[in-house]
């Protein structure tokens, strides 16, 4: 494991939607870069920013057809080698989204494939010939409607595409494939990028023999989008296969001298089977998307989270929101009281062994942007009407009052939503103690004055039933989220000599007989006795009560410990 990675907070950053320099209504990297000096203030650790490479754009991004060069709608190589100084000056690693699933269909591997069946590149690519009765070689469907497979009359054969057909699947079987995406991690790393995060990294590889997915059982899909059919399928045979860990432990080779991280998108919901793309050699931290799915409930929070913890421990990486994903605000119920839950949330999730997720507008406590159905740009409701979309979760930054919200001079690529108002931008909560943005920074700023909250040191669960959901890290800091069942607040005794680091609310109490009042819908932080705390000048003296067998652990993982036994590269953190 790298050691910056060691208790990092992270902040993902929709590119077309974060900051526009131009005033064409895109975000690009010179309107990253200028808010760089923003997230280093908030207190986060490291910044993921989604495709900026040429693409058509037909899934913004996620085709790609150049993954060595920045698309001109985001402005330029130097934009962003400037982007990265600027974010190592100010503490910041550079995280960028690497799709090594499929390419574009304008990506040259892809248009020379096209050519003939011995084309130089036709092997880069997934081609099958047409079943017996002509369709499609299996049943396979993509995530974005319709089959996997498109047929190429021109050369007699199926290509395949788990998503859409400008998407061709890249074909992980072949070798030059592989020594293709060494070198494009080499020269990334090479450029100062501190780690990818690796679009579905659970689907690089598929079953050799092409089998049919098995139909699950019970009604079928509720209705024809892409969502529901897709869901409808038992994925044994093009998801989540044997030998796609290989990869990785291939790619650890090219990381690790640049101590660079590789961080899945594992979409696998399921623990141990998320945990074997993190154990070992494989990947070095992978995001739970549990994290993304539990309710408003004690127990679900409670199982669901446990059970990611204890197989995977401090390699998980966990999400509050993302751009596909409805906003935590609105699933937990929309407006302020869903936004208050969501920053309730978040706290637990800080006081979970791993790495924390922002996405760009979570620290406002933002849910999702109301939008009219003609203002779709997502391909899932453009291409399927009527099928749900991920555009409310992808509307533009709010940074400050006015006619652009501060995100751009011109018409925004996607309108900011009829729910959007002056109170959520970044610049009317700044210095108000009260809002989601300045609870937010000192959420993060007491996190980092805790050392078993960014340490790796163990978890436990002290509570195993009711509306308290409490996870505790090395005997030293408690977190407690109340989830609320209309029981009015929790009492709960605490080890005497305890103390109240940092509560969601004012309306948190810790009462001089060591009790706390815990309201619904709250989170705390509470400094157990023997808590270590360190102060903003010892931050970075965190490394001296490191204990030697932790410097061991965290070299053994990484296999790079020095001869005199230091512990590896680097200092710890």
């Amino acid at each position: 494991m790298p050691r910056w990675w060691q208790g990092t907070v992270g902040y993902e950053i929709y590119v077309r939607s974060f900051a526009d320099s131009t005033g064409n209504g895109l975000g690009d990297l010179p309107g990253i870069r200028e808010k760089l000096p923003y997230l280093a203030d908030l207190g986060v650790d490291a910044v993921w920013i989604t495709p900026f490479f040429p693409s058509p754009q037909a899934d913004h991004g996620y085709d790609v057809a150049d993954y060595l060069d920045v698309d001109p709608a985001y402005g330029a190589l130097t934009d962003l080698e400037a982007l990265i100084d600027d974010a190592h000056g100010l503490g910041l690693k550079v995280i960028i989204d690497l799709v090594p699933n499929h390419s574009s269909d304008q990506h040259p591997w892809f248009k020379d494939a096209l050519t003939g069946r011995d084309a130089e590149h036709r092997d880069f690519y997934v081609w099958k010939d047409p079943a017996p009765d002509g369709g499609p070689p299996n049943n396979w469907v993509s995530h974005f409607g319709g089959p996997a497979w498109t047929f190429h009359e021109a050369t007699g054969q199926y290509y395949m595409h788990l998503f859409l057909p400008e998407q061709p699947d890249l074909n992980w079987t072949e070798p030059r494939v592989h020594q293709a995406f060494r070198d494009i991690l080499s020269t990334w790393f090479s450029r100062g990028v501190d780690g990818v995060r690796i679009d579905v990294a659970h689907s690089l590889v598929e079953d050799a023999q092409f089998r049919d997915n098995p139909k699950l059982d019970g009604p079928g899909p509720a209705d024809d989008s892409p969502q529901e059919i897709f869901g409808s399928f038992d994925h044994a045979h093009d998801l989540d296969q044997p030998g796609v860990v290989d990869i990785y432990r291939d790619w650890r080779e090219v990381a690790e001298p640049h101590e660079a991280v590789l961080l899945g998108e594992v979409y696998v919901l399921e623990p141990e089977k998320l945990a074997r793309y993190l154990q070992g050699d494989g990947l070095h931290a992978g995001f739970s998307f549990e994290s993304l799915k539990v309710e408003w409930d004690a127990e679900e929070i409670r199982s669901a989270l446990r059970a990611h913890v204890e197989a995977s421990g401090a390699g998980l990486a966990w999400p509050l929101s993302s751009h596909d994903d409805p906003r935590a605000a609105t699933r937990f119920g929309g407006g302020e009281p869903g936004a208050e839950r969501a920053l309730a949330y978040f706290t637990f999730l800080c006081g979970l062994p791993g790495a924390p997720f922002l996405y760009q507008g979570d620290e406002l406590g933002l849910d999702d942007g109301e939008l009219d159905d003609d203002a779709a740009q997502d391909p899932i409701s453009r291409r399927n009407p009527g099928a749900k979309g991920r555009d409310p979760v992808r509307t533009p930054m709010l940074w400050e009052p006015g006619p652009g919200f501060g995100f751009t001079t011109g018409e925004p690529w996607l309108p900011f939503g009829a729910n959007r108002h002056e109170g959520q931008t970044a610049s009317a909560q700044q210095g108000d103690p009260g809002s989601h943005l300045e609870r937010t920074r000192e959420l993060l700023a007491v996190r980092r004055t805790l050392p078993a909250l960014t340490d790796g040191s163990p978890a436990s669960w002290p509570i195993d039933e009711g509306a308290v959901v409490a996870v505790e890290r090395g005997g030293e800091v408690l977190v407690l989220l109340h989830v609320g069942d209309d029981g009015g607040p929790a009492e709960l005794e605490l080890p005497e000599g305890s103390s109240l680091a940092y509560a969601t609310h004012p309306d948190v109490l810790l009462l001089d007989d060591d009790r706390l009042v815990l309201p619904e819908d709250r989170a705390a932080i509470i400094a157990l006795p023997d808590a270590r705390v360190v102060t903003a000048a010892e931050e970075d003296e965190v490394a001296a009560d490191l204990t030697q067998a932790q410097l061991d652990a965290i070299a053994a993982e990484v296999d790079v410990a020095s001869p005199d036994g230091d512990g590896g590269r680097g200092g710890a953190a």
